[in-house]
């Protein structure tokens, strides 16, 4: 049985956008796409995302790293498939609640994130647990930018991994540049 309150997602990205277009510039560039991955909680620049989709059918391709899923047809484009937690950690993301595998039913809240147009040499989408929506910076407080040995060893991000905060409950996000993902020869090397 269907949900009733189902979330049309290409109606939440019209609205989305209507609502957008009434902002300032400067309004705009404090918005973040919030989103959960590995279990670590992630802000992303609202004008370098594309769009927020369901994880769609997914062509795996041999001899490739183990976050790299696959290939992805949207609306006609292929699109790279990265498991972003895997890339984070060396841990798939768990595709159900079971864990699941490739095959197996999408968990609930995961979505697939389209890089944005920005970036057409790289088109590719990162696999995340959630997409927990907008927050402004407004709402966060610079923070260390590294809590503690096991923070480092997780977010193993370099240079992609920009400016670490905490929110008004004290949880720690990091900011995650994916202008410099892009450009990152890890990111970028596919092949096993």
């Amino acid at each position: 049985m269907a949900r009733r309150d189902r979330i049309d997602l290409r109606a939440f990205q019209q609205e989305l956008s209507e609502r957008l277009k009434h902002k300032t510039a400067a309004q705009v560039d404090n918005l973040r796409l919030a989103l959960e991955c590995a279990d670590r909680h992630w802000l992303v620049r609202l004008g370098d995302t594309g769009e927020v989709l369901p994880l769609p059918e997914i062509v795996p391709v041999p001899l490739t790293r183990p976050w790299f899923l696959g290939i992805s047809n949207v609306r006609g484009a292929l699109y790279g498939v990265v498991d972003f937690g895997a890339f984070l950690t060396g841990s798939p993301t768990a595709r159900s609640a079971s864990g699941g595998n490739a095959g197996d039913p999408v968990a609930a809240g995961s979505r697939l994130v389209l890089l944005g147009t920005r970036f057409s040499d790289v088109r590719a989408g990162l696999f995340v647990n959630k997409v927990l929506g907008l927050r402004n910076l407004a709402d966060f407080a610079p923070a260390p930018e590294v809590d503690s040995a096991a923070e480092i060893a997780a977010v193993d991000a370099g240079r992609w991994s920009a400016r670490a905060w905490r929110d008004g409950n004290g949880t720690p996000w990091r900011e995650l540049d994916l202008a410099a993902l892009a450009t990152d020869p890890r990111f970028l090397q596919i092949g096993a």
